[in-house]
């Protein structure tokens, strides 16, 4: 009679190991839900799946990004509504203040205005955070400055930013620029909201005419030359919210778009990656019922040649 040497013996516990590691890894897999952990569990997937995460992460990324902007766009989209009634009302001091007017009135109407003015830099030294939103990308100081005489009469209004605006990352081949700037003389570039040399906007200056001519009692030059200028004002101003809406919309579709790509690649990834637990217990099981078999055959096998071995001289 053979008896089981030792090659035997070391295949058993060979075939015990690996069942062994089997059970570990489908433990695993079953407990973390995940099927791919190392790159030896399956190389071509662990490569797959590291690019779907990056592309995951970055897309997380775009979605922060996204909200943040969207932010930014609607406390500058209702800076600028705040801004539109400022504007129509100076219009509309302007077209009421005509020669029939008393002195008292346009007085009031200068006074009223002079506020108006401070009203308008106050709008437009709004922050998002610790950023100002119409500087340009000079956002650490309020874009204007207001200077005033010993009667309070407002006689400038500086601007402390520049014409240059941010661009930020909204997906993998898409940018956008969600500020204006308080001011643009260049000729080019976005649009300046209170000042902008192509469309002939100047919003302080023609409020400080607007105001010194109230002052003065100068109707006529009221009537000719500051109520068209504050029209090209409400204009820009207009344009400037246009802009700002649209802004906001395609923020909105951006937003959507990338919750889509997110839900899609976790879906990809859980694909490549994921276990599928029916099947994973499933397979466990199988192994545990493999190994408890192996286990008890060895444990036979190695009795039977004990008790064999017993009888030899």
């Amino acid at each position: 009679m053979r008896i089981a040497g030792p090659t035997f013996t070391d295949s058993m516990v060979s075939q015990l190991q690996t069942l062994a590691a089997q059970q570990y890894q489908l433990q695993n897999q079953a407990a973390t839900g995940q099927r791919i952990q190392a790159p030896a569990d399956d190389p071509g997937g662990m490569e797959t799946a590291l690019n779907l995460q990056t592309a995951y992460r970055n897309t997380g990324q775009y979605a922060q990004n996204i909200s943040s902007l969207q932010t930014r766009a609607t406390t500058s989209g209702n800076a600028l509504q705040q801004l539109q009634t400022i504007v129509e009302r100076a219009g509309n001091i302007a077209i009421s203040s005509d020669g029939a007017t008393s002195p008292k009135a346009l007085q009031a109407n200068a006074n009223e205005v002079t506020q108006l003015i401070q009203q308008a830099a106050q709008v437009l030294n709004a922050k998002d955070g610790n950023q100002y939103l119409f500087g340009g990308t000079a956002a650490s100081q309020p874009p204007f400055s207001v200077t005033t005489d010993a009667n309070g009469k407002v006689t400038a209004v500086n601007y402390q930013g520049n014409a240059n605006v941010n661009t930020d990352q909204i997906g993998s081949d898409s940018t956008i620029a969600v500020d204006a700037p308080g001011q643009n003389n260049t000729g080019s570039g976005t649009p300046g909201v209170a000042s902008d040399s192509r469309t002939g906007a100047d919003l302080f200056n023609h409020l400080i005419t607007l105001q010194n001519d109230l002052l003065a009692g100068n109707t006529s030059s009221i009537s000719s030359s500051d109520a068209p200028a504050l029209t090209k004002d409400q204009d820009n101003v207009t344009t400037q919210m246009a802009s700002n809406g649209a802004v906001q919309a395609r923020l909105e579709l951006a937003a959507s778009a990338a919750s889509t790509d997110q839900t899609s690649l976790q879906q990809s990834l859980n694909g490549v990656a994921g276990a599928d637990l029916t099947q994973t217990l499933t397979k466990l099981t199988q192994t545990q019922n493999a190994y408890q078999a192996a286990l008890q055959t060895t444990s036979s096998i190695l009795q039977l040649k004990q008790y064999l071995l017993s009888y030899l001289p």
